[in-house]
């Protein structure tokens, strides 16, 4: 089957540092700041240290920055507890160390993005601690969802909806029998009721305070939970913890959460040039997540319909074609992402369990490195999670007292959480700190990292870094890569995936997803391949397995 995908007018064929709309087709680069790079020793990331990095961004080749929370926060969430919304984290830097961030990675040709986390806030922020101080009922507790609880005393949760971290979404407030606040996450992370206007204005001040600086767009945290049922009803009896598109019920993807984009998208729009939106919407469907990418609502959303394919040629065909479809439905771009500080780094991800106890990272980081090829040749934008381009895996042995996550907690160790993809990534060295700090880090690293090293990759022609480094160029340079068409071609192997970006040097991309070398006929030169992807004597391309490769056709 071949299917052409109508494209924007305008956008067709223009390379990516062309194009009028700049968040089309970007390769963003997140950026965990506790643990990206410390500049003064403590162990924790700092924003004098992502800022002493911007050059190694600069020539790793992406076109913005994404930095996670680095607002003052007791880190009970890795800091999406925010207390406020608008400074930094003394343990992380100044606002004047932000000004100057935004300055220099502006001078390197690099955008920033910064998270809004709109759903919560901490239970140190002075507008949960007002709350505390007054009685449910109270203004103060406007801001906030507070209820009385079920049974005669109120000693029941008011509903069943559970936290996103394990146990109840509810806990009770104290010196006020039979009440209860609502937090879909953390205790720590009371929500705000958005049906109170102040929520409105402060979020709107919070959007303009960073925009006013320089700031080129916003991450907007579960941009699908903000807006609850009415009257908070029962919810689907939970089956695990609603996380990573488990999410289901009156809690998450209400219609009216689209009054809210629409809401922030006139603020962006309202800046020359306009400012951008990518959500972060764990919805059901490609179809449903499209729906926050209409033309009113927010830019772009995060694909994750994409980072939870699984390595099989149908599921992968599938994923790419219904986002492609449904995204174009709206005049929306995809937005391909295979990592975060959320999930399994996707080294580990792809990789198969040989048998209880071992698992094979070799292959393992030859699919993620494929998968990530493809993401990049793909119409749209793409994000890299920090380390990726150093194919790092997920710390799988953290000792139990070093982790830090609430899932962890919350679960009693039954869910191991999330700290394996934040551990501090390395720079250089031989062993830990490997360049990250002078101190010790906050999460401890593996000490077989050596050879992952930024400074032993970039020495090296034919590491991960240096693929990286590659594919980035030719995608920059190339006047068919980034916003545009594609079209599904025949490979004659239905476990190898070819899709032509057509054009003036039209390039096709080839995923070999078999276990096997596979031979294709065509004619074209090899600009990228994660493997070896030889021509032999017959004039057959030959694909080695589990990888990726761009061919410039003739």
């Amino acid at each position: 089957m071949t299917i052409d995908l109508p494209v924007r007018e305008g956008n067709a064929g223009i390379p990516p540092r062309k194009v009028r709309d700049w968040w089309r087709d970007a390769v963003v680069y997140q950026i965990y700041p506790r643990s990206f790079s410390d500049s003064d020793g403590d162990g924790l990331g700092d924003i004098p240290g992502i800022r002493a990095r911007l050059p190694y961004l600069h020539d790793l080749g992406v076109d913005a920055v994404w930095l996670s929370p680095f607002y003052p926060s007791p880190l009970l969430d890795g800091g999406y507890d925010v207390a406020d919304p608008r400074d930094v984290d003394s343990r992380l830097g100044t606002l004047d160390d932000m000004r100057a961030l935004v300055a220099e990675a502006h001078a390197l040709d690099l955008r920033v993005f910064v998270d809004v986390v709109p759903n919560h806030f901490s239970w140190d922020h002075e507008w949960f601690k007002a709350a505390l101080a007054t009685a449910p009922g109270s203004p103060e507790w406007a801001r906030f969802h507070a209820m009385r609880g079920k049974g005669p005393d109120g000693e029941l949760p008011p509903n069943n909806w559970p936290s996103a971290f394990g146990g109840p979404a509810w806990t009770r407030i104290e010196g006020h029998p039979g009440w209860w606040y609502l937090h879909l996450f953390d205790s720590s992370q009371p929500d705000v009721n958005w049906e109170n206007p102040e929520i409105h204005a402060d979020y709107e001040k919070t959007l303009r305070f960073w925009f006013d600086m320089g700031v080129d767009g916003f991450r907007i945290d579960v941009a699908h939970s903000l807006i609850k049922a009415e009257g908070l009803p029962d919810g689907p009896e939970p089956d695990g913890l609603p996380m990573a598109g488990n999410e289901r019920g009156p809690a998450w993807d209400q219609p009216r959460v689209h009054e809210v984009w629409r809401e922030w998208r006139r603020v962006a729009d309202s800046y020359e040039p306009t400012r951008a939106f990518v959500g972060e919407a764990w919805v059901a469907t490609t179809e449903a997540q499209a729906a926050y990418t209409r033309p009113d609502e927010l830019h772009t959303t995060f694909n994750f319909h994409f980072l939870k394919a699984y390595w099989d040629p149908e599921v992968i065909r599938d994923v790419i074609g219904t986002s492609l479809l449904t995204s174009s439905a709206v005049g929306a771009p995809p937005t391909w992402v295979l990592s975060n500080h959320d999930v399994w780094r996707p080294v580990t991800r792809f990789a198969p369990w040989r048998d209880a106890t071992t698992i094979d990272l070799e292959t393992g980081r030859r699919r993620a490195l494929a998968m990530s090829m493809l993401s990049l040749a793909l119409p749209g934008s793409a994000y890299l999670y920090q380390g990726e381009e150093l194919g790092l895996p997920e710390v799988l042995d953290l000792p139990d007292e070093a982790r830090q996550d609430p899932t962890y907690f919350r679960t009693e160790g039954a869910a191991k959480g999330r700290d394996g993809c934040r551990v501090p990534i390395p720079w250089s060295g031989e062993e830990p700190p490997y360049g990250f700090s002078t101190g010790t880090p906050w999460l401890p690293q593996p000490t077989d990292w050596a050879g992952l090293t930024a400074e032993a990759q970039a020495a090296d022609p034919t590491s991960t870094l240096s693929l990286y480094r590659q594919a980035l160029r030719i995608r920059r340079a190339s006047e068919v890569l980034g916003d545009g068409e594609l079209v599904w071609r025949d490979s004659g192997h239905t476990d190898v995936l070819a899709i032509e970006r057509p054009g003036d040097g039209a390039i096709l991309v080839l995923l070999n997803v078999s276990e096997s070398e596979r031979l294709v006929e065509l004619e074209g030169e090899v600009l990228l391949s994660t493997g070896v992807a030889e021509y032999d004597d017959g004039g057959a391309l030959v694909l080695a397995p589990d990888t990726c490769t761009w061919i410039a056709l003739p």
